[in-house]
């Protein structure tokens, strides 16, 4: 094998399209696109985020929705991305998405985007958000026997090295069973 080396980068495979949505102090939903996000413990996920409205409405409300982006949502996903709801304030309507208050937090899911994380604001310091998932919602659409699907949920991954973004693939080993047979 012959190795090439870039550097220091931000490069990690697969890397999560996340759509954080929040509610302004006038009850305007607000998205935007985050990639640098990860579950970090039981019930707690991480997302690197520097300062945007996005990030003022959370400190704000103390809460946050993630949804998970998918192949049919790209345009959408990536719009949110790319715009500012400081310069664009209907940026979220923009993007064709539609709110519907969380049960469980004060703050938007999306609509369109049928898999999310509600979330409550445990710290949000050196623009590091750290979030306690309350509660995860799917549409039933995405749903087979009673589980996400991946297949139907169709999420993408961003390639931070072609800045494109990728489905992901078929299924291709069983989770805490495949290695069970290298075990003595």
């Amino acid at each position: 094998m012959s190795r090439v080396n870039f550097g220091a980068k931000p490069f990690i495979y697969p890397m999560p399209v996340l759509i954080v949505a929040t509610y302004d102090e006038n009850g305007v939903p607000n998205a935007m696109n985050a990639a640098w996000g990860t579950i970090t413990d039981m019930n707690e996920i991480t997302i690197s985020m520097s300062p945007h409205k996005t990030t003022e409405n959370l400190i704000k409300t103390g809460a946050f929705t993630v949804s998970i982006a998918t192949e049919d949502t790209v345009v959408p996903c990536d719009y949110v991305g790319v715009e500012s709801a400081n310069k664009v304030p209907d940026k979220f309507a923009k993007a064709g998405f539609h709110a519907t208050k969380s049960e469980f937090v004060n703050a938007p899911l999306i609509n369109e985007l049928p898999m999310a994380l509600e979330c409550k604001v445990k710290s949000y310091e050196d623009e590091i958000l750290v979030g306690e998932i309350v509660n995860v919602c799917a549409d039933e659409s995405v749903l087979t026997e009673g589980k996400i699907d991946p297949k139907k949920l169709k999420p993408i991954a961003y390639d931070p090295v072609n800045h494109t973004y990728v489905g992901l693939g078929d299924v291709v080993g069983r989770a805490f069973q495949d290695g069970l047979r290298l075990k003595g």
